[in-house]
């Protein structure tokens, strides 16, 4: 159990620092500046009693736990602390207004429907040729996220604008697990030449001082992500 700031009492956050999920939770809590809290740890071989009782649906990670009430599924955690964390000089993750925050949350949906599936597919499915179709999903649906940060950022830096937003911080998630196919399959899953627009993204956004305060090490990655297909 590591403590991230003190005072933590009050918020505590369930994960396993190798999930894209929690991960995501992660860099919502950096950017909004909530640095009070408390991490623990989940080994999914042997499951705390807390998780199962706060997630026994799922019983699954990321769990964030405000004032001794749960809340599950990390997109929705996302929400969730934009909107209990707000104010007092705090980075707003979802636009104000509704149209706007409609278009993010879709967007997020497509990055799980389409991009997260896809992703899995061409890491873990069992035949190569499985592997290769999901590979080819992959690069199709981070072609149409390069085009939706032309045409929903206009020109600005981040799908959020000017600052990372709510979308930023979904496809943030990914971008670990995404260095660290880097280096297992030895190509560029954003690929600077075919999705310039999202790279510049990847790199702007890797390089952010909150991002870069919470991001798993990649070779540590690699690592992990090879034992589990040994």
């Amino acid at each position: 159990m590591a403590a991230a700031g003190a005072g933590g009492d009050d918020l505590k956050l369930l994960g396993m620092w190798a999930s894209p999920a929690v991960l995501r939770v992660r860099l919502a809590l950096s950017i909004k500046g909530v640095s009070s809290y408390e991490y623990q740890e989940e080994d999914f071989d042997n499951k705390s009693e807390l998780l199962l009782r706060s997630n026994p649906v799922h019983k699954m990670v990321p769990v964030l736990i405000h004032a001794g009430k749960p809340v599950c599924e990390s997109t929705v955690i996302i929400q969730y602390l934009d909107e209990a964390f707000a104010g007092d000089g705090r980075p707003a993750l979802l636009p104000a207004d509704p149209y706007e925050r409609a278009v993010a949350r879709f967007w997020a949906a497509f990055i799980d429907d389409t991009l997260l599936k896809a992703m899995y597919q061409a890491s873990w499915s069992k035949t190569e040729e499985e592997k290769v179709e999901g590979k080819k999903k992959v690069a199709a649906a981070l072609k149409t996220l390069d085009g939706a940060l032309r045409d929903v950022a206009g020109g600005k830096p981040f799908f959020g604008g000017d600052a990372p937003g709510y979308v930023d911080t979904v496809l943030g998630g990914l971008l670990a697990w995404a260095r660290s196919m880097d280096v297992i399959n030895g190509v560029k899953t954003i690929d600077p030449v075919t999705m310039p627009l999202l790279a510049a993204w990847a790199d702007r956004f890797g390089a952010l001082d909150a991002v870069e305060a919470v991001m798993p090490d990649v070779n540590r990655l690699v690592e992990f992500s090879l034992s589990l297909t040994t």
